[in-house]
């Protein structure tokens, strides 16, 4: 993919840099190109972009050109969260010294992998003028893939699509799959820090890292679990002076997680900590047997009762993968534009008679549970004969096998790929189709896996989309003991009623949820702070702890400044944050 156009350093005349759009938080036009002047000297001038007013904010389109400058799916206006410049690192010690000068010139650095964090924030910064980082345009190699113990070792802007490419070059995937979320284009470690998740028995991406490298905000190299100790050979490479990020790892480092002493690597996920440039993730053993299944549910009130069944057939592992109970408007969504169902305006919901009318159309329920036996063929029969017993208790519901549905761009289809850990393009059709200019933003509490919750939270959420004028997207992932009820806001980004309506929406539902005890678990740029103040348990303790930590690694507060609600001391977190109030 190609950037979209962004400006030079070499652009102006007078040989300086160009004046930014936006200018990091206290600096004068001239320390900015002092800064730039010396960043260009580090990364090469074909490695930095200012961002001026010139600059095209383009929205990108997925494939071909990377939106890299703002949030391609912005909730406010594109210039909300929009940096100064890009710089492109070409290796882990440009990483070092670009944190080493943000440090001297006090400038906030915001890092992405590929920044294809999607209905998230995509690639733009928390703090409006900060110098933004691409890792992935350089630190991009495929390390090691080890078939034999099931792990790969990549960089920041290693994709799903890559690692797969690789998997079926090399002829591995009769021994190993991978774990890719619905979109295969972007980052494995992005994913995995953010918390995202997949769709094989191995969807908990965070979960299934193992040992990671990390620079400070010092420019220090760490790396943690069994990395921590040197190998033989990289105690060699050491007294022969290569450089610690390219010592030869411990052989055990993708092994065993935890190493020695406490276990760090939490605190560089969803943190503004460190800067993640190498991590193991565990690759599934190919399972020798897979076969997708779909359970169509006829009524809206079926949605306590199908949970109340999968909660102990998920817990005991005879649901092997991520169950998603998707709600009819995503499907309906996959297979028609929005004017198919209604004629009615986009601040006109669709109504309970069009959403059952919907689900006629596309021959499905107003629930529909897509998920996946794993295994060989006794070990399929044999839990597909406790599913179908279990599953279809509930009157009105059907079973459906992939040669059971026949039609052009069948919702099983397209997620069988995924649940073998397959990256797709499939997920952009609905983008792609249902609306004008259409847009999402993921809302997802947290729940204990049970019909009532489940119940109430999804009558919560129809309320206050019905309050917002905007149709209910939804999908109940269940994971091994908890429920992420993902919700979608989807809009027009080029209406800004819509926009206020959807800002309004999500930050309501950050309440509500809350009120109930249900907290978000990954979550907007823009919405980070009034998440974070959900977490309010002795007055906020675990956010002081993070404060502490960030303050402790990072005194100058350079790094992603507000990621995750988490401000250092230099910023006056009461000017910075975003809260519930925040509606423009």
């Amino acid at each position: 993919m190609s950037p979209s156009a962004t400006s030079p350093t070499n652009g102006a005349s007078s040989g300086k840099a160009p004046v930014p759009r936006f200018l990091p938080p206290n600096l004068t036009i001239q320390t900015f190109q002092d800064f730039a002047s010396r960043l260009q000297a580090i990364v090469g001038k074909e490695n930095l972009f200012i961002i001026t007013v010139d600059t095209p904010l383009e929205d990108g389109d997925y494939q071909v050109t990377d939106c890299q400058t703002h949030d391609m799916h912005y909730l406010y206006d594109r210039e909300e969260f929009v940096g100064s410049s890009l710089v492109h690192p070409k290796s882990v010690a440009d990483v070092q010294e670009v944190v080493k000068l943000c440090n001297e010139f006090v400038v906030p650095v915001w890092t992405f992998s590929k920044g294809h964090n999607i209905g998230y924030g995509g690639a733009a910064p928390r703090v409006k003028g900060s110098l933004v980082m691409n890792l992935g345009k350089h630190l991009n190699r495929i390390l090691e893939v080890n078939a034999d113990d099931c792990y790969a070792l990549v960089e920041p802007g290693v994709t799903y699509l890559q690692l797969q490419q690789y998997l079926n070059d090399h002829k591995l995937n009769d021994k190993v799959w991978l774990d890719s979320p619905e979109l295969g284009y972007g980052s494995i470690i992005g994913n995995a820090l953010d918390h995202g998740v997949g769709f094989t028995p191995y969807g908990d991406h965070w979960m299934m890292h193992c040992g990671m490298e990390v620079i400070l905000a010092n420019g220090q190299v760490v790396r943690t679990g069994m990395g921590a100790m040197q190998s033989p050979e990289g105690r060699v490479q050491a007294k022969n002076g290569v450089p610690p990020a390219d010592q030869q790892p411990n052989e055990c480092w993708q092994l065993f997680p935890y190493g020695f002493g406490p276990v760090n690597d939490g605190i560089f996920s969803q943190s503004n900590n460190g800067i993640v440039t190498k991590m193991g993730v565990w690759l599934m053993p190919n399972p020798h047997g897979f076969e997708p299944f779909m359970v169509t549910y006829e009524k809206d009130e079926d949605l306590a009762a199908v949970v109340d069944i999968i909660r102990p057939l998920r817990v005991s592992m005879v649901l092997q993968n991520a169950a998603s109970l998707r709600h009819i408007s995503l499907d309906a969504a996959h297979y028609h534009p929005r004017t198919k169902y209604t004629d009615g305006g986009l601040d006109v919901p669709l109504t309970e008679a069009q959403l059952d009318e919907a689900a006629k159309i596309v021959n499905l329920g107003r629930w529909v549970y897509i998920g996946a036996v794993y295994g060989p063929p006794p070990v399929r029969e044999a839990l597909f004969g406790v599913i179908k017993k279990e599953m279809l208790q509930v009157p009105g519901s059907r079973f459906f096998k992939l040669e059971d549905r026949k039609e052009e761009f069948s919702t099983l289809h397209c997620r069988s790929e995924t649940m073998m850990g397959l990256p797709t393009w499939d997920e952009l059709r609905w983008l792609n189709q249902w609306i004008p200019n259409c847009t999402f933003l993921s809302f997802s509490p947290i729940s204990k896996v049970d019909g009532k919750s489940a119940w109430n939270q999804y009558s919560m959420a129809k309320k206050r989309f019905a309050e917002a004028k905007l149709d209910y997207f939804g999908i109940l992932s269940i994971g091994m003991r908890e429920m992420h009820n993902v919700i979608c806001v989807v809009y027009n980004r080029e209406d800004p009623d819509m926009r206020r309506r959807a800002q309004w929406l999500v930050r309501t539902m950050i309440k509500d949820c809350a009120d109930n005890g249900w907290g978000e678990f990954r979550t907007h740029i823009g919405l980070m702070d009034q998440v974070a103040n959900t977490y309010d348990f002795n007055d906020h303790a675990l956010m002081k702890l993070n404060e502490t930590i960030k303050n402790a690694l990072d005194p100058n507060g350079i790094l992603a400044p507000g990621k995750s609600g988490v401000w250092p001391k230099s910023y006056d977190k009461s000017k910075w944050a975003l809260g519930e109030d925040y509606i423009k």
